[in-house]
């Protein structure tokens, strides 16, 4: 394949081949096995330095086109490995270093983890009364089940409170109901 990836934003030890970026993101897809929204994975390559964001984004066209992965959701842009992309997976991940497959999945599961997280939640930040607060709620079956209010100080407050519970809403609700069942 071509080697005409750009290295703009690529660290040393990352990706500046266009057929290395492929496999990874077949690579990838078959080993989360779920789908994957196509901008997280260009977003989750470009900031660990593993590869160019518009080079992921040309693979990705690439790989659809040619029938390695395929969209799994139009309204969520997601994506899923075929048939043929696991064997490209299997055939040639050996190709890519153990230390940018481990880095690029990690970093792929915690980002899968906060897009699965965000859809379960519903955070929102209002004002009554002259003062500023932020609302984190999880959600079933559409309804909210538990909500947290706090005061807080400015949006980036807000913005810091959003990051981390979306981190790990589930852990949030067992601290809270353990400490208040205890």
């Amino acid at each position: 394949m071509e080697n005409n990836a750009s290295a703009a934003g690529v660290t040393h030890g990352g990706l500046f081949n266009t057929a290395e970026i492929k496999i990874l993101i077949c690579y990838i897809l078959n080993a989360v096995n779920e789908p994957v929204p196509a901008n997280m994975l260009v977003n989750v390559l470009h900031y660990e330095g593993i590869a160019n964001a518009f080079e992921v984004s040309d693979a990705i066209i690439s790989l659809t086109q040619s029938g390695h992965i395929a969209q799994h959701d139009n309204v969520e842009d997601t994506y899923v490995i075929t048939n043929s992309g696991k064997e490209v997976s299997e055939t040639l991940k050996t190709s890519l270093s153990y230390t940018v497959k481990d880095r690029a999945c990690a970093a792929t599961v915690k980002m899968l983890s906060k897009f699965k997280n965000a859809k379960d939640t519903e955070i929102t930040t209002v004002r009554e009364n002259g003062n500023l607060y932020i609302v984190c709620s999880l959600i079933e079956n559409g309804r909210p089940f538990m909500s947290i209010k706090l005061l807080i100080t400015d949006d980036a407050q807000a913005s810091s409170i959003k990051e981390r519970f979306l981190e790990n809403p589930a852990e949030v609700y067992k601290t809270l109901i353990d400490m208040i069942t205890k």
